[in-house]
């Protein structure tokens, strides 16, 4: 396909294709035919039914049997990585430019990577992972995510012009589930630190008034520190943290809240027609980010603990009981481009449209940006200068 004659610096990854809400990506991660015409059928986002995007023919989920979501105990998946029946073997496939790891799409010989749209030759390792037990399906359609895409784009600001022809040709979304953990448990910290407690005093200071040396008091703020010790605890429920290295954490993150309330228990008709990308951070690494995001809660219970005007913590040690936890999925559509040589990644929560993503921005809009401005206060000033003349 050929780009308009002005887009010369920006190439899209995804070539535009011709395809609706619930047409399947070329790459699947789940396979089922249609049960009218044997074609293969995607998820349609929202509706909790497989779409045949051939016939039209809807086939609803039967969701009866699947089992209810439950915490797995954390110790007991550390000494034998869970129990068995909440294992599978997969077949991980690994690309070459970002190292994402997803899993393998069947009957697939090669297709482009979600995430830099690199060619990944579908051959693959086998690994052993923990099974996803809930998720949160798609919500957001394609054309939906489409336009949040669009409109986000539209609104950068100093942001180069062939940016938003891009936006405006009908580049392809690929939908795909993130990995994540949640971590529940019950934290006890122990710590020792000190309370400071504000008192006043009256201070004697020499100004000049008049010419002449003039004698004034004023109160001066000062600080007594007593020793502080103590225990506090807290529960923590679903603390999610991201299990894939493979986008930029300032940008998944940004996609948060998820509506974790909504999760439903896996079926693999939820990723009919999607990619789901295997998790890259273990299950004890991830437990180590669930503390550091858990802290600061923790030092804020100390600092309430410990009372007065001003706190310091001199140490603390936690300890970490009862803990539990699930491996989830959440779905995002991503899109992805080249500008100049370089891939700028798009996402879209698909629960929500919520759009974040990679942006560049044009030297040339921001230098005339803050020559307007010097302008503009350069008149200002004169015209100030004039006023207080006359």
């Amino acid at each position: 396909m050929s780009h308009p004659p002005d887009q010369t610096d920006a190439e899209l990854i995804h070539p535009p294709e011709e395809e609706t809400d619930e047409t399947p990506p070329e790459a699947r991660e789940r396979l089922f035919p249609c049960a009218q015409c044997g074609a293969k059928v995607g998820y349609r986002p929202g509706a909790d039914t497989l779409h045949c995007p051939y016939c039209g023919h809807d086939t609803p989920l039967d969701l009866t049997e699947l089992p209810p979501i439950e915490e797995l105990d954390y110790a007991a998946a550390l000494a034998d990585l869970g129990s068995h029946e909440a294992i599978e073997e997969h077949t991980i496939v690994k690309c070459g430019a970002c190292a994402a790891e997803l899993d393998r799409p069947p009957d697939v010989d090669a297709f482009d990577c979600p995430y830099c749209g690199h060619s990944i030759v579908a051959t693959g390792t086998s690994r052993k992972l923990i099974r996803p037990k809930s998720l949160l399906p798609f919500l957001v359609t394609r054309q939906e995510a489409r336009a949040a895409f669009r409109k986000w784009v539209s609104s950068l600001w100093f942001a180069p012009s062939e940016l938003k022809k891009v936006a405006s040709i009908d580049s392809r979304l690929t939908g795909i589930y993130i990995p994540y953990w949640t971590y529940d448990t019950s934290t006890t910290t122990s710590y020792v630190g000190q309370r400071g407690e504000h008192y006043y005093v009256t201070e004697s200071y020499t100004t000049q008034v008049d010419g002449k040396s003039v004698t004034r008091t004023r109160q001066v703020q000062k600080t007594r520190w007593y020793p502080a010790a103590g225990v506090v605890a807290r529960a923590f429920d679903d603390v999610l943290v991201l299990a894939s290295r493979s986008l930029p954490e300032k940008y998944i993150h940004a996609l948060e809240p998820w509506d974790l309330e909504n999760l439903v228990s896996y079926a693999d008709e939820y990723l009919a027609g999607f990619q789901a990308e295997s998790y890259q951070i273990e299950l004890i690494d991830g437990f180590e980010n669930a503390k550091v995001i858990m802290d600061p809660q923790i030092v804020s219970d100390i600092h309430r603990d410990i009372g007065g005007d001003e706190q310091r913590i001199t140490s603390k040690k936690t300890a970490y009981d009862d803990i539990t936890f699930k491996h989830i999925l959440l779905p995002v559509w991503i899109s992805a481009y080249r500008y100049r040589q370089r891939v700028f990644r798009f996402l879209v929560n698909a629960r929500t449209g919520e759009v974040r993503g990679e942006r560049p921005w044009s030297a040339w809009k921001i230098t005339f940006a803050i020559l307007a401005a010097l302008l503009l206060v350069g008149a200002i000033a004169v015209i100030v200068v004039i006023a207080r003349s006359n």
